[in-house]
């Protein structure tokens, strides 16, 4: 007796849904986990970055393959290394990394007048001062605490046109544990007393952000954004870098298992919410199995040239307009100091910090 093929959901299926045809069977730098791209990148649109370490990869791959990188906040008379050493061009404005979803609603409300803006400064050991939202910006310090609101006050400023001007604003996920004030919620970018200021409990808390919590966030912040910049596009990625430190009483591992886990919720929440909002799997192409940890330093932390050139491949194939970069950069494009150790981390103070 003839019986008929048997059919079943997954009998149709591309082979993108499937481990063995796309993972196993594929050799690892080859790997590709984007399927339907929402939108693509025009070179004639502004492109802005923000968010974590990994993010600062993506700025520089975007400015070197010809697409316009959109800088509000630039110092054209400092040379190339004294920018990079006082933050500027790291990404379009000079706000270091933006490790949460809370610290980037708080960044868009204050630049746009829905929050007070923050007059604080904290006082370095060396008798300096920095800006407590961007601890790192001015390696040389400031000298009074009203030149830090004088150049806080220029920065939200360019914020501003940053958010205003953007085509794509691509954000990088990188952390979910933080430190606040009491007072009034603000997310400061390192712990009070790791580069200034110093630990208060009656005033400084640590929290360990829920999904819940950095999704309304994330949310928050989209329908702000998309309120004043309706045409912009978003592009949502989740740092590959493992914390460097974490406070919760537990192994690190487990809470950047957490970590990442909740940043990845968050962004597959907003992806499904907004049809102008995508995600690319940066951490998944850096992280995948099939990689062996080939993409990682010594440290099994630091991604290194191999990995960034593997997630941008992808990035610049299936997000840009011309498909350019199929095929992989030269290793000297992404050496391993060149480009993955010039990454600048806020928090990697962490490891040197004072006692």
């Amino acid at each position: 007796m003839h019986h008929p093929e048997l059919r079943h959901p997954y009998s149709d299926l591309p082979s993108y849904q499937f481990w063995k045809r796309s993972v196993s069977a594929v050799e690892a730098h080859l790997v590709d986990p984007v399927t339907r791209p929402r939108f693509t990148v025009g070179k004639e649109e502004w492109v802005a970055t923000a968010g974590s370490c990994f993010a600062q990869h993506i700025s520089r791959r975007i400015s070197r393959s010809g697409y316009q990188y959109l800088v509000t906040e630039d110092r054209a008379d400092l040379s190339a290394d004294e920018r990079t050493a006082a933050g500027y061009g790291l990404f379009p404005a000079r706000f270091g990394n933006i490790y949460t979803t809370v610290q980037l609603l708080q960044l868009f409300e204050e630049a746009f007048g829905e929050r007070s803006t923050s007059s604080e400064a904290w006082q370095r050991p060396d008798g300096r001062y920095v800006d407590p939202l961007r601890q790192q910006i001015e390696p040389g310090g400031f000298a009074t605490p009203d030149c830090v609101k004088q150049d806080r006050v220029r920065h939200l400023q360019c914020v501003r046109r940053m958010f205003e001007q953007a085509d794509v604003f691509i954000f990088t996920l990188g952390l979910t544990e933080a430190w606040r004030s009491r007072a009034n919620g603000t997310v400061f970018s390192a712990a009070p007393g790791v580069v200034g200021g110093a630990f208060d409990p009656n005033h400084h808390e640590f929290v360990n952000f829920s999904v819940e919590e950095t999704y309304a966030a994330l949310r928050d912040f989209l329908a702000k954004f998309h309120m004043v910049n309706p045409a912009a596009k978003v592009l949502l990625t989740v740092s590959p870098i493992p914390l460097i430190a974490t406070y919760e009483d537990r192994s690190v591992l487990s809470s950047n298992t957490y970590s990442k886990s909740v940043l990845r919720v968050a962004a597959e929440m907003a992806i499904r919410d907004h049809d102008w909002v995508d995600y690319f799997p940066s951490y998944e192409i850096i992280t995948n199995s099939s990689a062996g940890g080939l993409y990682y330093h010594a440290d099994y932390r630091e991604v290194n040239g191999l990995g960034v050139a593997h997630a941008m491949r992808c990035f610049m194939h299936n997000y840009t307009t011309d498909g350019s970069s199929r095929e992989a950069p030269a290793p000297a494009q992404f050496d391993g100091h060149a480009a993955s150790r010039a990454v600048i981390c806020d928090e990697n103070i962490l490891d040197t910090a004072r006692g």
